[in-house]
């Protein structure tokens, strides 16, 4: 499905629209359990373009910058600050940053 919507690019609308007016049977059973696939597809589309954007979120500080900020070498406590900063990015949407440069709290907190 990723390689139908990559390969369709931007025409993947007008390639949808071809597609559904393209059924060219008379049986009615049919040309619904058509329709029902092709709803099926789309809907499953829209929840993997979604999924995908979710997953790409990342918090604000990389795993460098969060040993640099609370000063502290590789350990599972990155980690789990790296969690906690997801999880905030999730709720609140990214950081903005302060007129002196450095990183702020997240909007709305």
């Amino acid at each position: 499905m990723r390689r139908y919507v990559t390969d369709a690019g931007p025409l993947l609308e007008r390639l949808h629209k071809l597609v559904r007016s393209d059924s060219t049977t008379r049986n009615k059973r049919r040309a619904a359990a058509l329709q029902r696939s092709y709803d099926s597809l789309e809907e499953r589309i829209v929840a993997l373009r979604a999924q995908e954007e979710l997953d790409s979120i990342r918090p604000d500080l990389d795993g460098n910058e969060i040993m640099q900020v609370l000063g502290i070498p590789p350990s599972p406590l990155v980690g789990k600050a790296y969690k906690y900063l997801l999880a905030l990015r999730m709720e609140r949407g990214p950081a903005r940053p302060r007129r002196c440069g450095r990183r702020a709290a997240p909007v709305g907190g």
